[in-house]
C-alpha cells in the first residue's frame, strides 16, 4: 500500500506540472482575412422586407375576411328579415277569421248537422240536413256601442230667418248663383263708389 502512495505522490506533481504548462495564456495572431459584411447586412434586411410584407399580406387577407363577414351577417340579417315578414304573412292568411271570411264570399257555409258513414257495412249515422247560409254564424263580432253617458242626445237648436236687404238694380243673374254673400258685397263696393 505504501507504494501505491509514493506512486499517486510522484504523479500529483506531474499532473500539476501539466496543468501549468497548459494554463499558460499566449497571444494569438490576428487573421488576415475579414469576414465580409454584405451577405450577413442583406440576409437582415431581406428577413426584415420579407417579415414587413408577410405582415401587410397577413393583415390585408383578415381585413378581407372581416369585410366578407361583415357582407354576410347583412345578408343573414335581411334574410331573417324576410322569413319574419313571410312567416307573419303566413300566420294572416292561416288566421280562422280571415279563411272563414274567403270561404264565405266562395259562397261555403259550415255544416248544420253532419252525418257520417260507417265504412263496414256502409250505414249513414246521424240525421244530415243540406246546409242554409242563413244558418251561418257571424264571423266578425257586432261593434260595441258606445256608453249612453258617451251619446248624449244631439241639441238642435232652430235659429230664426236672417232678412238681408237686397235691391233689385243691384242683383244680376250672374249674383243669383253666387248667393247672399256675393250680393252683399257687390252692395257694400256700390254704395263705397258713391253711385
Amino acid at each position: 500500500m505504501s507504494t501505491l502512495m509514493t506512486q499517486a505522490r510522484n504523479r500529483v506533481p506531474r499532473f500539476a506540472e501539466a496543468a501549468v504548462e497548459r494554463a499558460r495564456l499566449t497571444v494569438v495572431p490576428r487573421r488576415a482575412t475579414r469576414a465580409p459584411k454584405v451577405p450577413f447586412v442583406a440576409l437582415v434586411s431581406l428577413l426584415l422586407v420579407g417579415g414587413v410584407v408577410g405582415l401587410l399580406l397577413f393583415n390585408t387577407s383578415m381585413q378581407q375576411a372581416s369585410f366578407v363577414a361583415t357582407e354576410l351577417e347583412a345578408t343573414a340579417a335581411t334574410l331573417n328579415a324576410k322569413e319574419q315578414a313571410l312567416q307573419m304573412q303566413l300566420d294572416t292568411l292561416r288566421d280562422p277569421q280571415k279563411v272563414a271570411s274567403r270561404a264565405r264570399k266562395l259562397g261555403m257555409v259550415p255544416a248544420a248537422s253532419p252525418a257520417f258513414i260507417r265504412l263496414s257495412d256502409g250505414k249513414i249515422l246521424g240525421n244530415p240536413t243540406v246546409a242554409d247560409p242563413a244558418d251561418a254564424m257571424r264571423i266578425a263580432p257586432l261593434p260595441t256601442q258606445k256608453p249612453k253617458n258617451l251619446r248624449p242626445d244631439p241639441v238642435i237648436l232652430e235659429l230664426p230667418p236672417v232678412k238681408t236687404a237686397k235691391k233689385k238694380a243691384d242683383t244680376t243673374p250672374a249674383d243669383a248663383g253666387n248667393g247672399p254673400a256675393e250680393g252683399t258685397k257687390k252692395q257694400h263696393t256700390s254704395a263705397a263708389s258713391g253711385e
